[in-house]
Formats: structure tokens, C-alpha cells, sequence
């Protein structure tokens, strides 16, 4: 068995699997508020630390009563681009016997294609994968079981939320972004589009798409006509008020707004009015990886 430990924003997540990542073998999460202790610095609290340690602890047991050897920690975006992110790292390993290893953006955005490919398969053809996180945006593109172009950008809708900006001004800014790094030679649009994120998910169940009770293997779609109709409305609406429509959890109501925005302003700027959900990203493009699996295809979709 392989498994994997996922310390991100909003919870610790250890998934363990054998051969299908359909079913995991083990699931536990442990719920952090990493967003709460990061100050004007850009530096995590000792209460964050503190945070990320007792949930490497509780799932270092979790895995020793599971009897399992095999497991890669990996901290995401919120670490990452921490302004003490070393100092972070240290202090959990001190007190855990754990170090974290840190995924670039880049690699996250590989990781993210290759649970886009699989999850799609190779009839899928080729494939643009978006994936709105906390911290950063990542994109990439290709026809072959790794990404022909993979970029990550400062653009999630943590990073958007924390800067203060109007509807207007984060739209401008994210089309600037893309714009500059990511030009349009780049990013075919005759390529099928997935979201690959939470944000992406939770934005599809806003617009329609149907809960995920019903199961990873219903098909799900975002379309950009339905995110133009819904940002008016989620600016209009107080945090409460967004934590209570469907789709929209009560720890992600605050940046909601800005990764619709986000979402939106990437599918304007590759030329897509509808994306395909994929319910696999970052987590089980690793798993895949360890695995060794490339493409074989999950969905009928």
C-alpha cells in the first residue's frame, strides 16, 4: 500500500490506497485553519505550527495502527509560500519526526495533469487542466501522459481575498497574469478543459452541478455563463450568507468570490465556456505517480 499525507490550507488529509484510488484502502482528515494564522508578513503562527504538528502527530498513529510503511507528507501553496516556510518545516520535523517535503507550483500543476489524464484516460485527447487553489493557479496542457506546459501563478483565491481588491480590479489583475506568463500560443483551445481543485468542484455545485453524495463518477461541468450570472450575486452577499448556498463550505465562504473570479478569468483567457470537473487533482496525481499508473482512464465521461 501506498499513501500520501496532503497538509494544506483548510485540513491535513492522509489517503492510503493499494491499487485503486477509487477506494481507498484509508481516508483521514484532520481539519486546519491555516488561513487564520498567517499575519501581515506573510508568516505562519506559532499557533499555525502548532496546528500543522498535531495533525502530522495524529496521523503518524493513524498509520502505525494501519501498519503502514509507505507514506510521502507534502505541505502545499500555504506552506510553501509562507515567508518562514523553513522555519516551519524545521519545527514540525523537531516535533514530529516528520519533514515535510514542498511541491513547487509547477509540479503541482504536473501533478494535478496527471490525475486530469487518468481520471479522463487517453480518449479524452488533449487535455487543458485549470486548478484554483488558496495560494496559487495552476495550468497545464498536453496530449501525452505528462503536460507539454505546466506554469503556477500567485493567483488564488486566498491570495486574491487577502489583497483587498474589487470584482474589477481582480478580474484585470488575473488577465494580466495570464497574459504575461501563459500566452495564448500556449494554451490550445481546441484542448478539452478540466477543473481540477475544490474551487472548481464547489463552483460546478453552485451552478448546478449535482452534489457530490451522488458519487465521483456523475459528470460534472462549470460553464462561464453561469460563474458571469453567480459573482454579482456572491459580492453582493455577506460571508454567512455565501457559507449557506449550496456547494459553498462555511471555511471557504470568505474567498469564494475570488476563486469565481479566478475561475472565470482563466476560462476567458484560454477560450473555454465549459470545463469538466475532475474530481482527482494535486493528492492523487502523486498517488498515481508512486503507483507508477499512467492514463489508463476512470470516468466514461
Amino acid at each position: 500500500m501506498t499513501g500520501v499525507l496532503d497538509v494544506g490550507c483548510f485540513s491535513a488529509h492522509l489517503v492510503v490506497v493499494g491499487k485503486d484510488l477509487l477506494h481507498p484502502e484509508l481516508s483521514h482528515k484532520v481539519r486546519l485553519r491555516l488561513d487564520r494564522t498567517i499575519d501581515s508578513r506573510g508568516r505562519i503562527s506559532r499557533s499555525g505550527i502548532d496546528q500543522i504538528s498535531e495533525a502530522v502527530l495524529t496521523a503518524r498513529k493513524v498509520v502505525r495502527r494501519a501498519g503502514v510503511s509507505d507514506v510521502v507528507p507534502f505541505a502545499t501553496s500555504s506552506v510553501r509560500d509562507a515567508a518562514n516556510a523553513a522555519e516551519v518545516i524545521d519545527r514540525v520535523a523537531a516535533r514530529t519526526g516528520v519533514r515535510l517535503k514542498v511541491l513547487s507550483g509547477q509540479e503541482e500543476a504536473r501533478l494535478s495533469y496527471v490525475a486530469a489524464r487518468h481520471w479522463f484516460g487517453w480518449a479524452a485527447g488533449e487535455l487543458l487542466v485549470l486548478d484554483v487553489g488558496g495560494g496559487t493557479v495552476e495550468i497545464a496542457h498536453g496530449s501525452s501522459a505528462d503536460p507539454a506546459f505546466a506554469c503556477s501563478l500567485p493567483l488564488g483565491a486566498r491570495t486574491l481575498t487577502r489583497a483587498g481588491l474589487s470584482v474589477a480590479d481582480m478580474r484585470a489583475s488575473v488577465a494580466a497574469s495570464l497574459a504575461s506568463v501563459c500566452p495564448r500560443t500556449e494554451l490550445p483551445r481546441g484542448a478539452r478543459a478540466v477543473g481540477c481543485s475544490k474551487v472548481f468542484q464547489q463552483l460546478a455545485r453552485l451552478t448546478g452541478a449535482r452534489a457530490q453524495r451522488r458519487g465521483a463518477l456523475v459528470p460534472r461541468q462549470l460553464r462561464a455563463s453561469d460563474l458571469a450570472e453567480w459573482i454579482p450575486r456572491l459580492a453582493s452577499l455577506s460571508v454567512r450568507e455565501r457559507a449557506a448556498l449550496p456547494g459553498i463550505s462555511r471555511h471557504r465562504a470568505r474567498q469564494s468570490l475570488a476563486g469565481a473570479v479566478a475561475a472565470e478569468a482563466l476560462m476567458k483567457a484560454t477560450g473555454h465556456d465549459v470545463v469538466d470537473i475532475s474530481p482527482w487533482s494535486t493528492k492523487e496525481g502523486l498517488l498515481l505517480r508512486l503507483l507508477g499508473e499512467h492514463g489508463r482512464g476512470v470516468s466514461a465521461a
